[in-house]
């Protein structure tokens, strides 16, 4: 139950990883023109599919997204004030990058508190539509609690303009149905195969609305992919992904990820049917822990906002204390239950390859 962490690989990823040493071993420098040519176009295009997304030539890929995030960064002018909006619940990767950031005097940022979950897109809102920020920054799912930020879609679509917008979509791509179609060209949204989608470490991506003409600071030989031979002086940005790609990298998890989503295509395994299947799943896991009177593992200590059209594929439960979870997370294991934990929160996971007969009530026991 560790799967909002490290989804388990489905097993053709075994044979992406063997195709893509072959590719390498027999093409060495040709293989630059499969992976440009074929193979990042059709990871483009299955993504733009699942998000319904206008333009897949907009889809920047990265091995992680805090190369993407930090790229985007990297296109405002450190030399004048920046100022951020974000909120008080996001992944660690962004959280320590601000608080360096904020070392500099010119970088302030605005904490939004998550709680109450209820009015947390009222203030974030108020806060947005002051105009006084560079750039916004929200997931979809916040990775502490497993609570979707509650109608972030329709508060990025009425974003000032003069504010750029980031969606950190990880806990949501794959997971919950999202359909980007009306923000596409407001918002930048990351995500990355390592967990719901099941396919490993290493691919991960930004939808880039069309027209973006930033200058990311943090650019590689990848950007002028297009132009490589006829290179021509100072430093120019395409209108497509490349302006914010980065340099060489292993693209093992690409072909890993493409195999992942051929066999979903192939076996009409859609986002909505992960979903319900999933949320079947937590339903029958609340009536086996409502049963059990759990001292930790009950409703009150449960994080949620809407458990039915506002959450994620994990639950967190507030345990007290990082011991009281640490001791709960090692009983569960003794009972062959994987799960992890964050401090004093202890988080259980969901996911497609669990069986329907699958029985919930040993961990209450």
């Amino acid at each position: 139950m560790a799967c909002h962490s490290h989804h388990y690989w489905a097993d053709v990823t075994l044979d992406a990883v063997n195709a893509y040493w072959q590719d390498a071993a027999a093409m060495a420098d040709l293989k630059w023109e499969k992976i440009f040519g074929e193979m990042i176009p059709a990871f483009q295009r299955s993504i733009a599919s699942t998000l319904n997304l206008p333009a897949p030539e907009q889809i920047a890929l990265a091995p992680n997204t805090h190369e993407l995030i930090f790229r985007l960064l990297s296109a405002f002018d450190l030399n004048e004030p920046l100022r951020i909006l974000t909120t008080d619940g996001e992944f660690y990767s962004f959280t320590r990058q601000l608080l360096r950031l904020e070392e500099l005097p010119n970088v302030q940022v605005t904490r939004i508190p998550t709680l109450p979950y209820a009015t947390l897109a009222e203030r974030f809102d108020e806060e947005l539509q002051s105009g006084q920020y560079q750039l916004a920054y929200a997931s979809q799912v916040f990775f502490d609690s497993g609570v979707a930020f509650p109608d972030l879609l329709a508060l990025a679509e009425r974003k000032p303009e003069t504010t750029e917008m980031v969606i950190d979509g990880y806990h949501g791509f794959f997971a919950r149905p999202t359909d980007l179609s009306t923000v596409a060209d407001k918002v930048f949204y990351t995500a990355g195969s390592y967990k719901y989608l099941g396919a490993g470490e290493g691919m991960c991506f930004m939808s880039i609305p069309r027209g973006c003409q930033l200058r990311p600071l943090n650019t590689g030989w990848f950007a002028e992919m297009a132009e490589l031979e006829n290179r021509a002086e100072g430093v120019g940005f395409g209108n497509d992904w490349l302006r914010f790609a980065g340099a060489t990298m292993d693209f093992s998890p690409l072909y890993k990820a493409l195999a992942v989503l051929d066999l979903y295509r192939q076996e009409e395994v859609t986002i909505p049917n992960i979903h319900r299947y999933v949320q079947n799943n937590q339903q029958r896991f609340l009536q086996a822990m409502d049963n059990a009177a759990h001292p930790i593992l009950n409703r009150k200590n449960l994080i949620a906002h809407d458990l039915e059209n506002g959450h994620g594929h994990f639950f967190t439960f507030r345990c007290g204390s990082a011991d009281a979870a640490e001791r709960l997370q090692a009983q569960l294991r003794k009972k062959n239950v994987l799960c992890d934990r964050r401090q004093q929160l202890l988080r259980l996971g969901f996911a497609l390859y669990h069986p329907e007969s699958e029985t919930f009530e040993r961990l209450f026991t």
